[in-house]
């Protein structure tokens, strides 16, 4: 299950397929948490809150008290600056959001749970344990 242990920075579209219960977000995040590997970068935080209805209120809440939440520090942030422009430089433009994710894993020592692949060209950055999909 879980990549030797590994901590995991979950990203926004696997929380709400575990949310919209989805199976494979199930199987992924359930041995995560149990073995406290499980992190979420306060940016999803913030896309999970501005996404909810408010009859997931509860549910959404409970969720997130289930992670260890990253913050946003200056480490964070200037790796961020760092890889937005190095890829800008490559013709490739990435979300602030993204790119902040991408710096918390990469300075706290996390890989990241994500379908959206294509927002986190980086090697070696993705978590490569979903299970049964």
């Amino acid at each position: 299950m879980t990549e030797g242990g590994q901590t995991v920075l979950v990203d926004t579209d696997v929380a709400i397929d575990f949310l919209r219960g989805r199976e494979y977000a199930r199987s992924l995040l359930l041995p995560l948490w149990s073995e406290n590997l499980a992190f979420i970068s306060i940016l999803s935080i913030y896309e999970l809150y501005a996404g909810m209805r408010e009859n997931e209120k509860d549910k959404t809440e409970d969720f997130m008290r289930a992670f260890q939440i990253e913050p946003v520090t200056v480490e964070v942030a200037r790796e961020a600056g760092k890889i937005y422009r190095n890829y800008r430089q490559k013709g490739l433009t990435l979300t602030t959001a993204d790119c902040i994710i991408a710096a918390t894993a990469r300075v706290r020592g996390h890989k990241i749970a994500t379908n959206n692949t294509s927002h986190y060209p980086q090697k070696g950055i993705l978590f490569r344990g979903f299970p049964g999909r």
